[in-house]
């Protein structure tokens, strides 16, 4: 999503810029300039040919002989493309995983920071071309982002099952492995990292965080006109207020709309109608009595950090933010008792990849324990391993790491985490939001 997109370098925090409705519309008008060049979808590279599991395999590369993946991989120069504005992302990239890329398997990782609708371009515009070797290796990537490509034939795979560390260590048929916003990633995508809604304050004014939907409510009262969303549509303003119906209508009953594949408003509205019922119930003492709403999340973390508002929300803790002095120690951060909305970011390989070896090795390193671990330590991104499958002492590694003042347990986290909606649910859910809460 989005992509977030909202991502792709998905997930950032409340200073995300691009917004889901910009993202959707953006998305749509790629997968139209895709079908402009259907004759050429499914095109993966000449000179290849398929191998048992349903992937293309060129010349004499055997992708299930992993020591032959090693062998063809070493002395490669992979493309990594994502957003490249998360300095601290890009900074763990080229200082840990870069360098381990290259000692252990004498690999090259180059990192291209773009806007995830430009790399959408570049990819179908190669593919159209006709292009067999393409300039992307391997791209973060999830959501319509996701969809788009594999319905084009622009991804290649499925290639998880040839990657040690995912049949090792990561569960795949957990629905948010299975699934990527509601559209089966049937091995297409390997799963980097999760995230989860998170609300903060600052404890110096705010005496205890609300942690119920009606709690909520009060609080509001108690501080009017000091606490609002962005607008849905910008993809916190969506998350957020996913997170309230959720704690109206109950976590099992919010998660059927993770699984529409075919969605209609009146079956969304079935489901989420009292969630709306309370979302127009607490405008009245929201920022400017809920008449109108930020245009995205960029906008609320500045009104925040000016003291205008009393509450912020992101995808993730703010620890960067008070690390840098951007805001102060006395920050914490809370999650709803009912929980918040989490989903997962991918990594996908290009069709036409010059260097699918390259790239199967490092999205195997990625979700290597190792560097699972230091992500967690150095981004505070929730890991995609199941801990269960984990030695002992690794798994306990993850338990001991330090968290800082805003980050909340990695255990208390998950026990929470409620499934995002599908895709296909998201424009319908904003709709019935702009026209039952904002106008109604």
């Amino acid at each position: 999503m989005v992509e977030s997109e909202y991502g792709p370098w998905s997930f950032r925090l409340a200073t995300s810029r691009m917004s889901r409705r910009g993202f959707v519309a953006a998305a749509g008008m790629t997968a139209a300039a895709m079908m402009l060049g259907g004759t050429l979808a499914g095109c993966s590279g000449s000179g290849e040919k398929p191998s048992e599991g349903g992937a293309p395999v060129p010349g004499d590369i055997d992708y299930a002989d992993w020591d032959a993946v090693l062998a063809a991989a070493k002395g490669q120069t992979v493309s990594w493309y994502g957003y490249g504005g998360d300095e601290a992302r890009n900074t763990w990239i080229n200082t840990v995983l870069a360098p381990a890329l290259k000692d252990k398997y004498d690999i090259t990782l180059d990192l291209v920071g773009m806007d995830i609708n430009d790399i959408l371009t570049q990819l179908s515009g190669e593919m159209q071309a006709g292009v067999t070797e393409g300039s992307i290796d391997f791209i973060w990537i999830n959501g319509e982002n996701f969809y788009s490509c594999k319905e084009n034939g622009y991804l290649w795979g499925p290639f998880t099952s040839y990657l040690p560390n995912f049949n090792d260590y990561i569960d795949a048929e957990s629905p948010e492995v299975a699934y990527d916003f509601g559209s089966p990633t049937e091995g297409f995508e390997c799963p980097y990292g999760k995230a989860q809604m998170q609300m903060w304050y600052n404890s110096d004014i705010v005496d205890a965080p609300p942690t119920t939907v009606e709690e909520f409510k009060a609080f509001c009262q108690a501080h009017p006109g000091q606490v609002t969303y962005p607008e849905p549509g910008d993809f916190t303003g969506t998350a957020f207020i996913s997170c309230l119906i959720a704690g109206v209508i109950g976590k099992d009953e919010f998660e059927k709309l993770s699984s529409m594949d075919a969605p209609t408003e009146e079956g969304v509205l079935a489901i989420v109608e009292p969630g709306l019922d309370y979302l127009r119930e607490l405008s009245p003492y929201l920022w400017k009595e809920g008449a109108t709403f930020p245009a995205d999340a960029s906008t609320v973390a500045t009104m925040y950090a000016d003291g205008e508002l009393v509450l912020n929300m992101g995808y993730g803790a703010p620890q960067d933010l008070v690390n840098t002095g951007q805001l102060p120690e006395s920050t914490r951060s809370f999650i709803l008792d009912t929980g918040t909305v989490g989903n997962s970011n991918f990594m996908a390989v290009a069709a036409n990849a010059p260097h699918k070896a390259a790239a199967l090795v490092a999205i195997n390193e990625v979700v290597s324990p190792e560097m699972q671990l230091s992500i967690y330590e150095n981004l505070g991104n929730i890991s995609v391993l199941d801990m269960a499958k984990l030695p002992e002492s690794e798994s306990a590694a993850f338990a001991e790491v330090p968290l800082g003042s805003t980050q909340i347990p990695l255990d208390e986290l998950l026990d929470h985490r409620i499934a995002e909606a599908a895709g296909p649910v998201i424009p319908i859910l904003e709709k019935l939001w702009l026209e039952r809460v904002a106008q109604g």
